[in-house]
Order: structure tokens, then sequence, then C-alpha cells
């Protein structure tokens, strides 16, 4: 009994001793048969035209292993911009690792939906921008308000020639198409823009709303109902809201264990 005990352990260190395969070495850097077939396997889950191989893969790993030698040797990793892009994933990394289980929690149902899209319903627009650049001068500001009123009281005298109007005034790409942008979840809009439109009707025609782009002059071509949207596009939108909220949260308790300090009094 004591025999085989042993005549077992020696068998199963002799296993766990077992050198691993070695299918290809790359400046003395080898790669084991276990590190191919994990790549080939990651590599049947991509959609692609070429057929996946052996070989394909085997070369892939070859070609990473060659460009990370050549990073390392320029010390890349000590590039401020390379340094960047790895703390966003590090960052990234560590928020899913430690919410991912909180995600997969996460329910959406048609109610769901619904009370959503009460608060932000699809409109289509148009409108009839002017352009100011992200820092304007004061003289460029009020010329531009100057402007924009004076056309929203052309607008409002005349709303059937909204489209003719936008073509004439309107700085948008879509200006010659009266400005029309169809319809757009109400996220896709400036929050301005939409506060602007919300809960107004068919023909409604804003006040001049100021946004990021510049003065737009809106007008409500339609509202969406409930039961013409595009149903898992909405889910998506909803369980989005609900990730960013458990994420909201995870770096409220973060932050309320730290210690910080915010020297400008101005920017708190």
């Amino acid at each position: 009994m004591f025999g085989k005990i042993i005549l077992g352990l020696l068998i199963t260190l002799g296993a766990q001793a077992a050198p691993k395969k070695i299918v290809a070495e790359v400046n003395g850097e080898k790669i084991t048969k276990e590190e191919l077939d994990q790549a080939y396997l990651l590599n049947k889950y991509v959609v692609s035209e070429d057929p996946v191989t052996m070989k394909r893969v085997l070369t892939d790993l070859i070609n990473k292993k060659l460009g990370l030698e050549k990073a390392k040797k320029a010390k890349l990793q000590n590039d401020p911009d390379v340094k960047r892009k790895m703390n966003e994933v590090l960052f990234n990394a560590q928020v899913s690792k430690d919410l991912e289980d909180e995600f997969k929690k996460i329910k959406v149902t048609d109610k769901d939906v619904k009370k959503f899209y009460e608060e932000y319903p699809e409109y289509r627009t148009a409108h009839i921008l002017l352009r100011v650049r992200v820092a304007p001068s004061q003289n460029e500001i009020e010329a531009a308000q100057k402007k924009i009123f004076e056309i929203h009281s052309e607008v409002t005298k005349e709303p059937t020639k909204f489209a003719e109007l936008a073509n004439k005034y309107s700085q948008a790409p879509n200006a010659h198409t009266g400005g029309d942008l169809g319809y757009q979840p109400a996220f896709f809009m400036a929050p301005e823009y939409f506060a602007a439109i919300k809960g107004q009707k068919d023909g409604y025609i804003t006040r001049p709303v100021r946004t990021q782009l510049g003065y737009h002059v809106v007008k409500v071509l339609g509202v969406k109902k409930f039961d013409e949207i595009n149903m898992g596009v909405y889910k998506k939108f909803v369980y989005d809201r609900k990730r960013d909220k458990i994420i909201a949260n995870y770096f409220e308790n973060l932050r309320k264990k730290a210690k910080i300090k915010i020297l400008d009094e101005k920017l708190k």
C-alpha cells in the first residue's frame, strides 16, 4: 500500500515537472504549445476573411514578440503618451474587475424602457444654426445673438418657411435639407437643445438656444410614439444608464475612503 502511494506521488511529481512543449523561439524567447493553443482558441472567436490556422496564429505570436522586443529596447514604456494609454487600460481593467458581478445583475424590462422613454422621448427636429467659436469674443457673441433673434423673428412670422430660411441662414451641414435632423434619441442632442423642445408638440419653434456649437432656432417636426421605437436599442440605453449609476456609486465610495484635497477653492 505504502509503495503504491509513493509511486503515485512520483508519477504526479514527474507530470508536474514535465517541461512544456516549445513550438518556436524568437531571439531566444520561447513560445509554448499552451500559449499557441490559447491564442488559436481566441482567434477562432473572431470573424475574419482569412481561415484561422495554427501557422497563421503562430506567425501573429512571433510578430507580437518581435514588436514587444523592439518597444522594450526603445523604452516605450517610459513615453508619456504610452504611459497615459497604459493607465487608461489599467483603470478600465480595475473597474471591470471590481464591478463585473454587479454588471451581470443588471436587468432591463419593457417597463423600465417605457419609464425611461416617458422622460426621454425621441424627437424629429430641424434647426437653424449660427456657429460661434468655443471661446468667442464678446463682440462675436453680441453679433451672433443679434442675428439669431432677427432670424427667430422672421421664422415665427412665417413658420411654413422654416426650411427655406434654414437653407438661407443656417451654418449647419444639413442646411440644404431645411435643417432637418430626422429622429434622434434625446441624449444624442446637446442638453440645452433637448431641454428647449422637451414636452413640445409638432410645429413648435423654440426661442434661440445656445449650445457648445453656437445659437440655434429649433422646430419640432414630430415625436415618435413608444410602440414605434427600436426596443433593442432602448434597452441598451437603459442598461447603460443603470451601469453608469453603478460606476458612479463605486467612485463615490472610493472618494469617501480616500484623502482628497482640492487646493483651488474655485474648483470645488
